[in-house]
């Protein structure tokens, strides 16, 4: 894997005029995206302590970066910061899902009423370009390109609304339940990730007639069944750990990592 680390210049301005100043930006932003995917996608279960040996490894980095990039997940939700001891995945019980996916409910629900009444042509013409490239994505089974569109046009439309306040409170609540938004397309019930490939064809339509009640409730019915799905895929592997353990030893259970869909 490339490392991320430039290399050292002792000039002021870097190749092609950026300064030291926007690369180190760069860089930051670098890791931070791969280390919050890394997250995102179950590589490190739930609970479980952040390994940064191997993720300085991963990534090329120091600690130092690596820390930093750990602080702004924090402030996310995405991990938890141990005082003297690093840092660990949050896990959520199935009552902070429920609580997450409502609020994040009602504020998609609210963000797509006041889109339709502000939303321009040339930004619903952006937001169905993203939602054919993630058509793409889903039809190649390519997951983490598929999700990474999918939370774009979810965030487009919030822009949309034209609130300030209400953007700002989306992105805090936003961070906490990336990961179980992401692994809810893997629930096993039911064929979670085709349902909201279809949900968002609705979406798009309401959309694009600027439908504002109606809009308000499909993304609303459309992260409740999220919420579903996430809870299913979380007693899955429930079920899972309980059953690995059972095997190898009654007291006790094995963790393992989610398998990526690419």
């Amino acid at each position: 894997m490339k490392p991320l680390i430039p290399h050292d210049t002792d000039s002021t301005t870097l190749a092609g005029g950026t300064s030291p100043g926007r690369e180190d930006q760069s860089l930051h932003d670098e890791i931070l995206t791969r280390l919050r995917d890394h997250i995102v996608e179950g590589n490190i279960p739930d609970g479980s302590r952040v390994p940064e040996r191997q993720l300085c490894e991963m990534l090329g980095i120091s600690r130092t970066p690596l820390r930093e990039a750990l602080k702004v997940l924090a402030s996310e939700g995405l991990v938890e910061l141990l005082p003297n001891r690093g840092a660990r995945v949050r896990q959520l019980s199935e009552h902070d899902l429920a609580e997450l996916f409502d609020v994040m409910g009602g504020l998609e629900a609210l963000a797509g009423r006041l889109a339709c009444e502000n939303i321009t042509d040339t930004e619903i013409a952006e937001i169905e370009r993203l939602h054919y490239e993630m058509y793409g994505f889903y039809l190649n089974r390519d997951m983490h390109g598929y999700f990474r569109v999918n939370q774009l046009i979810h965030h487009k439309i919030v822009e949309a609304s034209r609130n300030t306040t209400l953007r700002n409170t989306y992105a805090n609540f936003a961070g906490r339940i990336r990961r179980v938004r992401y692994s809810a397309n893997f629930a096993r019930k039911r064929e979670r990730w085709g349902e909201a490939m279809r949900e968002h064809e609705t979406i798009l339509d309401a959309l694009r007639r600027r439908a504002g009640s109606e809009l308000s409730d499909i993304l609303f019915i459309h992260l409740r069944n999220k919420r579903t799905a996430a809870v299913e895929h979380l007693k899955d592997g429930v079920a899972v750990e309980a059953g690995q353990g059972a095997a190898h030893e009654p007291s006790s259970f094995e963790f393992k990592t989610e398998t990526k869909t690419k």
